[in-house]
C-alpha cells in the first residue's frame, strides 16, 4: 500500500512559475488602496478597464494585490462589524521584512493594533507581528528567513496523521529537484 507521499511526489506537478497576486474582497476600494499604500508600501498599477465592477490593482515585492469592491460584504459573508481579534492560527498574507523592531514601533505610530509572537527551532526565532487591513484580512510581518527552507525527505523528521514520527531520509524527489533547480539558477543570477 502506497503511503500519500509517494502518491503525491509520482503525478507531475503543474507547470506553475510564482506567485503573481491576491485577490480580496473590500468594502472600500479606496480605504484598502491606501492601507496597502501607507503601510505595507504597494504601488497602484493599471488594471484592465475591460472589468464591470469597480476594484483597484496594486503591486510590489514581486505579487500583486487585486481589491474587488463588495460594500456588502457583511451581509454576504454574515460577518460581524467590530474587528475580529488578532489570531496567528487564522487565514493570513505574509511578508518578510529585515527588521521586525521598526516595523511594530511604525504601526504603534499609525495607532494601529497588533500582536506579536516568537516561534523557535533549534536556537533560531522568527519574529512576527500580526495585524489586521480595513476589512479584517489578517497580515503578518516576520523575519521568516531566519529559518531555512528544507524539503521534508531531507528531514529527520516528517508530520504524519498530526505526529511527527522518525523517518530514514531518502533519494530526493520531484520537488526536491525543482527547489534545487530554483536555488542553482537564483545563485548563478546573483554570482553574474
Amino acid at each position: 500500500m502506497k503511503n500519500e507521499n509517494e502518491e503525491v511526489s509520482s503525478h507531475e506537478a503543474l507547470p506553475l512559475l510564482s506567485l503573481n497576486h491576491v485577490s480580496l474582497l473590500c468594502r472600500s476600494v479606496w480605504a484598502s488602496v491606501r492601507f496597502y499604500e501607507e503601510v505595507l508600501g504597494f504601488v497602484l498599477i493599471k488594471r484592465p478597464s475591460s472589468f464591470n465592477f469597480n476594484g483597484a490593482w496594486l503591486y510590489n515585492y514581486g505579487f500583486g494585490i487585486h481589491l474587488i469592491e463588495n460594500p456588502s460584504i457583511d451581509d454576504e459573508f454574515d460577518t460581524i462589524v467590530e474587528p475580529r481579534p488578532i489570531n496567528p492560527k487564522d487565514n493570513h498574507i505574509t511578508f518578510q521584512c529585515i527588521d521586525v523592531g521598526l516595523v511594530t514601533r511604525r504601526l504603534h505610530e499609525m495607532g494601529m493594533s497588533y500582536e506579536t509572537a516568537v516561534v523557535e527551532e533549534d536556537g533560531i526565532k522568527v519574529d512576527q507581528v500580526f495585524f489586521h487591513d480595513p476589512d479584517g484580512y489578517m497580515i503578518e510581518i516576520c523575519n521568516c528567513d531566519n529559518i531555512p527552507i528544507l524539503p521534508l525527505p531531507s528531514c529527520p523528521f516528517k508530520p504524519r496523521m498530526g505526529s511527527l514520527k522518525k523517518a530514514a531520509p531518502r533519494n530526493c524527489g520531484f520537488m526536491e529537484n525543482v527547489m534545487m533547480e530554483s536555488l542553482s539558477m537564483d545563485m548563478m543570477n546573483i554570482s553574474f
